[in-house]
């Protein structure tokens, strides 16, 4: 799944409480050995300790108290047959579900979400060998843990295989989850429904009767029933389509490879889409509705570039015969992995030349690349439990960075993986943090897992593992890792062991060890030690929370190295500061380099201080080399001044991406109290020479961060005199800016922000070149082609005025480019008008001119405007059950929602008003991590703004 980077800036894990052993059937089927991952374990029989079971709906005791679903039975094969009716918007289905008893047992365990059963019964394999009916089953309902019981007559045996049939109904669901209607409207303004599934984490029980769990992979067969009208896709290439009675036509589509439930897909619509073949031969198609088949060429240019470069780079061939990546009208968050058939926001596949800006075709590279790299992580080798949801999702993150790098170079993408770090840091630096590998037991917490930690975390420690083992050893380690995990699920240890043992058995000789050029590169004690290392290190990141802080002092030819754990908005005096530190140490591999040499230096450090000896004498040295770490460094003494010294004198003796590392660095210790912020405003001050463009905007970052707070607070001198001093310092490179799509992708990015900026604080040659387009445009009745890069920032400036405020609102209901749906909407919640955002919020509620979806960026919009703030806090709060009918409990659109209206808050009384609808919200049963993550994030800006505004305020009168 990929989320939007909005989300973005928003202890030891227990033990997998179940031991996961490998288990191989004693019954040999023809040509199979029936091999799983499952234990054993005996379960509690429901006629033994009935007290200590749940009731079912009907009064009856419900067999099974478990959140987790009993190992006794596994689905080898399910046989699928859907028939959704777009007119009635419900479906009915009925499905064959082969499975394996492993311990004898009177019932089967499901899950099964708002599912009317018909009916269910069951044959032996005798049953089937001579088409004998089947048993009919009793089949009860515990809807608290979203599970069915099935209950036979007579004990089902070990080590043989039933057939559980099911006939069952339901609504097309109204959200985005499990099988969902989703609309669109045709140019000619008629509005078309079609039927879509998402199911990732836990909404495959919405849409049939199965074991959803990561664990019971299975093979699929798929039968959908459709008008004529209409298309069906499913994971699989279309077999046949029978004609039956009534005009209604049944797809049959070939069996899926071994998979989990949450992988299977299928669509009904009457989609169009454009095919090309890659080079191993799989055919890949883009499929939109039928106006927006013009935009998506570039998709499919991509997704044939990045197959190709996946299939070599894991050399393992994709393994279906097909990919389909399908842009649907409503979508929750950016993408969806399904296997070969991957769906899409629309935003995040389509791409119009028009209307698409440069930020816009990075992102719909970056979700491709990022989607494809779940065929293979994620899809082909699967976590266990989604406690280890990172080794899905981070994996899949960082590979956005090698393949992107190979594949659009042009894009300069490299230049940008540090701020996926850096958004993360946010996060990871609150004690509310949680590690990447952390216990998820109901719905709600597996899908509160989904967030900055599993993506962005886990890619930048497996960036940092990277850099620490080489490209080489990593990729290798890979390969060995998917090779042997195919088709089936892994745990964190299982990555750390194929990484130490980086080579596949095919390259070993006698007793599975590494050999290279014909020497041996381990024997078995060295590899044993390797893999506990790699195991300890990686632990270290994985099992505990929070991002380590490495404290330089150089004394001579000497450097003292203390780490530390880094938590912003808790000063080193404060009392609580001790115990957050307590047991916290991590392997860090350090690298850094210094004035007497271009080497890049490095050194495992697993102590809480260590001193490393310098060859010679120097005059400065640059912890985290390319910030390819994950830790944050302070220097002690000289070190910092020395460093802005080196900025201010000749900033090339550095490497960009250090440059960028220092802005970061410097400005998070202002947070954690270990820096005074006119120290890392001086730093800054370098940045007029500054000719790395990402640099160059990581410092405007900063003070565009310094500046919306201050105007929020309505702070007005410094507000003031922050304008004064970022107009007047940022003056030539404003001024340097053309109108135009012309230069590289940072060119191009640089012209956004500042521009974006420079009329945001109302500068006059800004504002008047903006109107000037926004005037030609309307005059042209919205046909003339405004650059792309400046598209939103001449939308916004011309929605200042209620004219063009209407007009705005007019063209967003016509335009069929969702990238300018986008910025349109942008610029509507700028206004300075309250009744225009609300009457956009209401818009956003009710879903047709505005669709919900959109709804959560919306609201962070408009809390993001000094006019809107109140407005849209308020909303969520009078709101809340509302908002709960449109989206699930834990999933990103809600904790968007609550994030982006709140987060930015900066003085007590919101903080004391945050805190009592949060416990409200508990009392009423609605309880997310979230809540402690934003109340943390509230009490650090109070004590941000209490500890730094003088400093501000002071600096801006000297500088100004």
């Amino acid at each position: 799944v990929f989320y939007s980077s909005v989300m973005a800036n928003s202890c030891r894990k227990l033990i997998f409480n179940i031991y996961i052993g490998f288990y191989c059937s004693a019954v040999i089927m023809p040509q199979t050995c029936i091999c799983s991952q499952f234990t054993s374990s005996p379960i509690d029989q429901f006629n033994k300790d009935p007290e200590a079971l749940p009731v079912a709906t009907n009064g009856e005791i419900f067999p099974w108290h478990e959140l987790r679903l009993p190992t006794v039975v596994i689905p080898l094969h399910y046989d699928l047959l859907i028939h959704p009716n777009l007119t009635s918007l419900d479906f009915v289905a009925s499905e064959k579900i082969e499975v394996l008893v492993r311990d004898a047992t009177q019932f089967i365990i499901l899950h099964s979400k708002d599912l009317e059963i018909i009916n269910a019964s069951l044959q032996s394999e005798e049953d089937v060998r001579y088409r004998e009916p089947g048993e009919r089953l009793t089949v009860l309902s515990y809807p608290a843990h979203q599970q069915i019981a099935l209950l036979v007559p007579e004990k089902l045996r070990a080590d043989l295989r039933y057939s559980v049939a099911i006939d069952f109904r339901a609504k097309l669901a109204d959200g985005f989850e499990g099988f969902y209607k989703s609309t669109y409207r045709t140019l000619g303004g008629e509005t078309r429904t079609i039927a879509v599934t998402d199911f990732e984490p836990t909404e495959a029980r919405m849409a049939f009767p199965c074991f959803d769990e990561p664990l019971f992979k299975a093979n699929f067969s798929i039968k959908i029933r459709r008008e004529s009208r209409h298309i069906a896709l499913s994971n699989m290439p279309k077999v046949k389509t029978i004609e039956l009675e009534g005009g209604l036509l049944e797809d049959h589509f070939e069996t899926t490879v071994k998979m989990s439930t949450y992988l299977v897909a299928y669509i009904v619509c009457d989609f169009t889409s454009v095919t090309g073949t890659a080079s191993s031969g799989v055919k890949v198609s883009i499929y939109a509705s039928p106006d927006k088949w013009s935009q998506t060429h570039y998709a499919l240019e991509a997704s044939l570039k990045l197959l190709d470069f996946y299939e070599n780079y894991f050399d393992i061939h994709y393994p279906l015969p097909k990919l389909d990546l399908v842009a649907i009208p409503d979508f929750a968050s950016g993408a969806m992995e399904n296997w070969g058939l991957i769906t899409y926001r629309e935003t995040s596949l389509l791409f119009d030349p028009k209307t698409s800006s440069t930020s816009d075709k990075l992102w719909v590279t970056k979700v491709i690349a990022h989607e494809l790299a779940h065929q293979w992580f994620g899809n082909l080798v699967t976590m266990e439990w989604w406690n280890d949801i990172w080794l899905n999702e981070g994996f899949a993150t960082y590979m956005e960075l090698i393949s992107l790098n190979i594949t659009y170079p042009e894009l300069q993408f490299d230049d940008n993986f540090s701020n996926t770090c850096f958004e993360v840091i946010k996060r990871d630096s609150l004690n509310s943090s949680h590690p990447i590998s952390n216990q998820a037991k109901t719905a709600t917490q597996i899908k509160e897992m989904f967030d900055a930690v599993s993506y962005n975390k886990g890619a930048c420690i497996l960036n940092m593992l990277k850099d620490f083992l080489s490209e080489e050893t990593f990729r290798k380690g890979i390969i060995h890792y998917l090779k042997k995990f195919s088709y089936r699920n892994a745990k964190n240890d299982d990555l750390w062991h194929s990484l130490s043992n980086n080579c596949l058995e095919s390259d070993s000789t006698s007793g599975g060890f590494c050999y290279s050029d014909s020497k041996k590169t381990s024997n078995t004690l060295a590899f044993l030690r390797k893999n506990v290392e790699l195991k300890e290190m990686m632990a270290t990141w994985t099992l505990q929370k929070g991002i380590p802080l490495v404290v330089v002092k150089r004394e001579g030819r000497s450097l003292r190295l203390q780490q530390e754990r880094f938590l912003s908005g808790v000063f080193k005096e404060d009392p609580e500061w001790e115990t957050l530190q307590e047991r916290y140490l991590w392997h860090i591999p350090v690298t850094y380099s210094t004035s007497s040499s271009h080497a890049i230096h490095r050194h495992n450090l697993k102590l809480k201080t260590d001193t490393l000896d310098l060859s010679e004498k120097t005059d400065w040295v640059k912890f985290n080399v390319d910030s390819n770490g994950y830790y944050i460094v302070h220097y002690e003494g000289q070190g910092w001044d020395e460093l802005i010294t080196l900025l201010n004198q000749n900033h090339t003796l550095l490497r960009p991406k250090d440059r960028i590392g220092l802005i970061h660095d410097a400005f998070q210790l202002v947070s954690a109290g270990r820096l005074t912020l006119d120290k890392a405003l001086d730093l800054t001050r370098y940045l007029q020479h500054e000719t790395s463009i990402p640099a160059l905007l990581k410092g405007l970052e900063y003070l565009e961060l310094f500046y919306r707070m201050v105007e929020r607070r309505n702070i007005s001198d410094v507000t003031e005199n922050l304008k004064h001093y970022l107009l007047q310092y940022f003056k030539p490179v404003i001024d340097t800016q053309s109108w135009v799509d012309q230069g590289s992708v940072w060119d191009r990015m640089l012209r956004s922000t500042v521009l974006n900026l420079a009329c945001y604080l109302n500068h006059a040659p800004c504002i008047q070149k903006a109107t000037e387009l926004f005037s030609q445009w309307m005059e042209s009745s919205g046909k003339l082609n405004i650059p792309t890069d400046v598209l939103k920032i001449v939308y916004s400036v011309g929605a200042q005025t209620t004219a063009g405020w209407n007009y705005l609102l007019e063209q967003y209901e016509l335009s069929l480019s969702g990238a300018e749906k986008n910025k349109i909407l942008y610029a509507l919640s700028t206004s300075k008008h309250q009744e225009k955002l609300m009457k956009l919020i209401e818009l956003g509620m009710e879903g047709k001119v505005i669709k919900t979806q959109d709804l959560a960026a919306l609201l962070f919009t408009i809390a993001r405007n000094p006019k809107g703030q109140q407005l849209a806090w308020n909303f969520v709060k009078e709101n809340w059950t509302h908002l709960l009918k449109k989206f699930e409990l834990g999933s990103f659109p809600i904790r968007m929602i609550i994030s982006g209206t709140t987060s930015h808050f900066s003085s007590k009384d919101e903080l004391q008003e945050v805190k009592l609808f949060f416990e409200s919200l508990k009392a009423q049963g609605s309880h997310l991590d979230i809540f402690q993550i934003i109340l943390e994030t509230i009490s650090k800006n109070i004590k941000w703004l209490e500890k730094n505004l003088p400093t501000l305020r002071k600096w801006l009168l000297i500088s100004t």
